[in-house]
């Protein structure tokens, strides 16, 4: 009876946890918008937009900025790079971007190969999706 007692403790504290900082490598690559949900539960759905985040994530630095996808399959870009740091902080992981005047941090509530998840100071949530470019092609 302990040892099942010690499995059900062992259970919660990890079922605790959705995110764990090396969740953050899934960031990596082109990130498209799909939901935003505000404090009071209301959310736009987004279906195409002309902008994808572009997100490099190395040794717990990294930077996002946006891109705009060309028809050829390039990206328009700018250097408008915004760095942040991938910080482990009371069981839960941030963003935390600092641009030189300003400074904010995004809370981590899912990651993974195809979709992430990030909450803001302001309780807003922000539902992303792995880019995939739009083939005119018959495929």
């Amino acid at each position: 009876m302990r040892q099942l007692t010690w499995l059900f403790v062992l259970l919660f504290c990890a079922c605790g946890r959705n995110v764990f900082i090396e969740d953050a490598k899934h960031l990596n690559g082109y990130w498209q918008i799909g939901k935003v949900t505000l404090p009071d539960k209301t959310s736009k759905t987004y279906e195409l937009s002309s902008a994808v985040d572009y997100i490099e994530i190395e040794n717990g630095k990294g930077f996002r900025k946006k891109v705009q996808p060309s028809i050829d399959g390039t990206f328009n870009t700018s250097d408008d790079a915004i760095p942040f740091q991938v910080i482990d902080r009371d069981e839960n992981v941030y963003l935390v971007y600092s641009n030189g005047t300003d400074s904010w941090e995004e809370r981590l509530l899912s990651a993974g190969p195809d979709a992430f998840t990030v909450r803001n100071q302001e309780g807003i949530t922000y539902e992303y999706n792995r880019y995939k470019p739009i083939s005119l092609q018959d495929e």
